[in-house]
């Protein structure tokens, strides 16, 4: 129980502190009834925490997947970044060329690339040189209405003083 309680004191993941709480509060006599109302779990997750407790103690109840490898080293990553800050415009398909050819590296998502322009302070979206919903009429449409709006404005203006 000494074990439970400093894991319970150290637990740096709330899936973790969640098992090990319900784990404690069965040890210590409560039932399934009171936990489930106390965590929001279910009576199998009570059950199947206590056991794995049981059988491998606190190790039973620590979080199984642990994340894989990068696929930049930190290095790799830091050169990449340096690389990205000194150009002038960027583009996602250029950036994954550089990683294939400089490091035989090609990200499944192109999330990844975008965390890589994130890191280095960098925007992806990709700009326009006009707004694809221009429409001429209803831009001169819209500036006759302001320049006429204006001077009714002016003619009133002149008029109280």
């Amino acid at each position: 129980m000494e074990e439970l309680l400093n894991f319970i004191d150290t637990a740096r993941d709330a899936r973790e502190l969640k098992r090990a709480l319900a784990v404690k509060l069965t040890l210590e006599g409560y039932v399934h009834a009171e936990i489930i109302k106390i965590l929001n779990v279910t009576s199998g997750f009570i059950s199947k925490w206590k056991q794995a407790f049981e059988v491998d103690g606190v190790d039973g109840i620590l979080l199984g997947y642990q994340g894989s490898t990068g696929y930049l080293y930190k290095e790799q990553r830091m050169e990449v970044i340096e690389w990205l800050q000194q150009k002038d415009h960027w583009l996602v398909e250029e950036l994954a060329t550089h990683l294939s050819q400089q490091y035989d590296v090609e990200f499944k998502s192109r999330q990844s690339y975008y965390d890589l322009f994130t890191q280095a302070g960098l925007s992806w979206k990709k700009t326009q040189k006009r707004n694809p919903k221009h429409n001429v009429e209803e831009v001169a449409a819209q500036k006759k209405l302001s320049t006429n709006a204006c001077s009714s404005i002016k003619r009133m203006w002149s008029r109280t003083r």
